[in-house]
């Protein structure tokens, strides 16, 4: 999967759009009823309070006389009614910590979360960098050394990020580059032997699965159907959701049909040419893309929910988010603003022709592509075009999650975090 660069410390990148910040207390929950009022019984001029007694406070301990001091015979308070509390939140320190950690073709992303309310969670450590694993990969077969040690470097700081934390569980994933070159596991060893990490090659129906959970939150109740596509380096995966009738928490459940295409940003923009890009050169790219979604044979699964306004086009991918940020002409990418942001018709055709319309230099100079995108934006935009060529909608929402989300969405609800009477995981 390709995306945004969160950088190595972003808190942030997991505070917006449906995931939790930190867990705040209601002032309300802790009186009942808005009654804050303590019953009390008289004696003798006395006040004995019943909830100091349903507390084990003795006379002294509640601010009354000692009993040598109390005239008359001892009167036992009455009994104390229960009283119902909301359970207090687990500290920070004690709630349990996930992390998902992805290499892709383009990019090493990790993540690192606690859990929140039901659904959700709050990024604690995150980090990120555009490593290419996937350089040169379509035309020889195999990871270059170049390529393998950016990103053995990467995932050093990724393990020295994991180790200083106490881990409840993570997942390590590899994906398109490790899965299609020849190399692939010989580098994985090497992976393991260097960093002490173990990562596992996922094949594309779970990778397609993983970005689809990491979504659930962007699929509003209303909505009918969605195209979900994730534009990664080197394959892009694309998932059609019905989600009409009863919704599981889970989205990844409603999936109709999916694809994975053995192209993405990375080796497209390798096979074409990515820094000059005519538009004859661009209309081929499309045209490449088309052609391998007409071999999909459940394109057609949503047909009957496109006609409606209730269907549209979900993409999480930096194709989708850099053109969300030009869109919204950002002096700076800011995550905050993209998530979940929507986009008409109109503005995506708009995006894409002003992206073709530059030359690379000036691909360079935009804040929300920069150098390290600049040669593979127009190769995105190209699978874009082909996927809103098969699936036409009024509406694409930006996702700027995906993969890693979805994979402490699932580590969490394996663990039942969000079960009925879950207090927040604390360790004893």
């Amino acid at each position: 999967m390709e995306d945004r660069d969160v950088g190595a410390s972003a808190p942030e990148a997991g505070a917006s759009g449906g995931l939790a910040p930190a867990h705040s207390v209601d002032s309300a929950a802790s009186h009942p009823k808005g009654k804050n009022k303590r019953r009390r019984k008289r004696k003798r001029g006395r006040k004995v309070f019943a909830r100091d007694a349903a507390l084990g406070l003795d006379a002294t301990s509640a601010g009354a006389a000692p009993p040598s001091e109390m005239p008359g015979p001892t009167v036992e308070p009455a009994p104390a009614r229960p009283q119902r509390s909301e359970p207090r939140p687990p500290r920070p320190q004690d709630l349990p910590v996930f992390a998902a950690l992805d290499l892709g073709t383009n990019n090493c992303r990790l993540l690192v979360a606690v859990p929140g309310r039901p659904g959700q969670f709050r990024v604690i450590d995150a980090f990120s960098r555009i490593v290419r694993l996937g350089e040169g990969l379509a035309a020889s077969g195999s990871l270059s050394r170049q390529a393998m040690d950016r990103a053995v470097e990467a995932l050093k700081v990724c393990g020295d990020k994991l180790r200083a934390r106490r881990i409840e569980k993570a997942r390590l994933v590899a994906t398109e580059a490790c899965r299609s070159a020849g190399n692939g596991e010989e580098f994985l060893a090497r992976v393991a032997t260097e960093t002490g990490l173990a990562l596992e090659i996922i094949d594309r129906q779970t990778e397609a699965r993983l970005a689809v959970s990491g979504c659930g939150s962007l699929v509003e109740r209303e909505t009918e159907g969605v195209v979900l596509f994730d534009i990664g380096g080197g394959s892009s995966e694309i998932a059609l959701i019905d989600v009409r009738g009863q919704r599981s928490p889970r989205l990844a459940s409603h999936i109709v049909a999916w694809t994975s295409l053995p192209i993405g940003v990375v080796s497209l923009a390798e096979k074409f040419g990515g820094r000059e890009v005519t538009r004859e050169t661009f209309d081929g790219m499309v045209r490449h893309v088309a052609e391998l979604l007409a071999s999909f044979g459940g394109r057609d699964r949503l047909r009957h929910v496109m006609q409606g306004g209730r269907f549209h086009l979900l993409g999480t991918s930096g194709t989708v988010t850099t053109l969300a940020g030009v869109h919204l002409d950002l002096d700076r990418y800011d995550r905050r603003r993209v998530d979940g942001l929507w986009m008409d018709r109109d503005s995506v055709d708009r995006m894409v022709e002003k992206l073709r319309g530059w030359d690379f230099q000036q691909r360079v100079s935009n804040p929300c592509i920069g150098a390290d995108r600049a040669d593979l934006v127009l190769a995105g935009c190209a699978i874009l075009e082909a996927i809103r060529g098969v699936w036409p909608s009024e509406r694409l929402r930006v996702a700027d999650r995906g993969l890693r989300e979805g994979i402490l969405s699932e580590l969490m609800g394996d663990a039942g975090v969000w079960r009925r009477g879950w207090q927040g995981g604390a360790r004893p």
